[in-house]
């Protein structure tokens, strides 16, 4: 990952739907502009974080999947 986030939420070992809700409860601590970074190694977690991003309104700044984990970047807006 490029860039230095606001905040960092690791989910490794935590399965469907925690990533959703914890990814969702970090959001709305943050400020518009600022950015997190989940790492996950749930299967649904890439298309569900994705999923949760574009109905929030927030955008996803960069999406890595590396030996079974996800990084996900959100700028929240």
């Amino acid at each position: 990952m490029t860039e230095n986030p606001d905040m960092d939420l690791d989910c490794i070992g935590l399965y469907c739907p925690e990533p959703v809700f914890r990814t969702r409860v970090a959001l709305d601590e943050l400020e518009s502009g600022q950015t997190l970074r989940v790492t996950a190694d749930d299967p649904a977690a890439e298309e569900d974080l994705k999923r949760l991003a574009k109905r929030l309104g927030h955008e996803v700044l960069e999406l890595k999947v590396e030996d079974d984990e996800v990084f996900i970047l959100i700028r929240k807006k």
